[in-house]
C-alpha cells in the first residue's frame, strides 16, 4: 500500500510540473519569480570581465526581466495544452490542430523579444541537443561579446510552458551551438526591431515536421500560416493600440 501512495505522489508531482497551462498575467511579479529574475541578472553579470560588470548592470537587468516576462507572454499566446509532448503532437499532426508550440517556436519567439534592444555587452545565440534524433531540443543562450562557447546562460521558455528554465555552463554538456539559426534570426530580427509579438520567423508549408520555410521568403506569402500570421499581427496591434508587445 505504501508503494502505491509513493507512486501516486510521484505521478501527481510529475503532473503538477508537466501538465501546466501558461502563466497568468502578473506571474512574473510574484516574489519568487522576482527573485529568479534577480538571480538571472547576477548570472549574466558574472559572464562579463570584471571591468565591465558595473556598467553592464542595466543591460543585464533588462535581459533578465525581458526573458522572464516574454517567456510567460509567449506561452499565453501559444496557449499550450497539457504535457509538452501532447502539445507537440497537436502541432505536428497532419490536421494541424495547433499552429504553434514546438520548442523551436518558443526559441524563435524568445529570440525575437530579446532582440528588441541593441546590446553593448552581450550576444544572443541558438543552441540544441540530440540533433537529428527526433527528440531534439532548442533554446536561446546569452554570452558576453568577448565570451566563447560554452561560457553561456541558456534560456528555455518551452519546458515549463512559459515558466523560464535557466541553465548555465555546467549544464551545457550535450548541447551544441547553432550559428546558422542565430545568423538567420539576426537577419529577420535586427537589433532594435519593432515586429509584433505575433510575428513568426518560420511558417509551415505542409503537414510534415520538416515543411517549414522562413517567413521573409517570397514563397512564404502563399502559405496558410503566413496569411494567418498577418491576421494575428493586425489583431494584436489593434488590441495593444499599436504597441508591438504587452508584457
Amino acid at each position: 500500500m505504501r508503494k502505491v501512495y509513493i507512486l501516486l505522489l510521484l505521478l501527481v508531482t510529475f503532473a503538477m510540473i508537466s501538465c501546466q497551462s501558461a502563466p497568468k498575467p502578473g506571474y512574473t511579479e510574484l516574489s519568487h519569480v522576482v527573485e529568479k529574475r534577480q538571480k538571472l541578472q547576477q548570472m549574466l553579470v558574472q559572464l562579463l570581465p570584471e571591468e565591465q560588470r558595473v556598467s553592464a548592470q542595466q543591460e543585464a537587468t533588462w535581459l533578465a526581466d525581458t526573458a522572464y516576462k516574454a517567456s510567460a507572454a509567449i506561452a499565453r499566446y501559444n496557449d499550450p495544452i497539457f504535457v509538452n509532448w501532447l502539445n507537440n503532437r497537436a502541432v505536428n499532426t497532419r490536421k494541424n490542430f495547433r499552429h504553434r508550440g514546438l520548442c523551436w517556436h518558443y526559441q524563435h519567439d524568445l529570440y525575437r523579444e530579446l532582440r528588441r534592444r541593441p546590446l553593448n555587452y552581450y550576444e544572443l545565440g541558438c543552441c540544441l541537443r540530440d540533433q537529428g534524433r527526433g527528440g531534439e531540443h532548442h533554446v536561446v543562450y546569452i554570452k558576453s561579446k568577448a565570451g566563447k562557447w560554452p561560457s553561456i546562460v541558456m534560456l528555455d521558455a518551452w519546458w515549463l510552458a512559459g515558466r523560464l528554465v535557466v541553465e548555465d555552463e555546467k549544464d551545457a554538456d550535450g548541447w551544441f551551438d547553432d550559428p546558422k539559426s542565430t545568423e538567420r534570426l539576426n537577419k529577420i530580427y535586427p537589433a532594435g526591431h519593432n515586429r509584433p509579438m505575433e510575428h513568426w520567423a518560420m511558417v509551415r508549408t505542409g503537414t510534415r515536421y520538416s515543411d517549414y520555410i522562413y517567413s521573409d521568403l517570397p514563397a512564404a506569402r502563399d502559405t496558410v500560416q503566413w496569411k494567418y500570421m498577418q491576421e494575428q499581427m493586425k489583431k494584436g496591434l489593434q488590441q495593444r493600440k499599436g504597441k508591438a508587445y504587452d508584457y
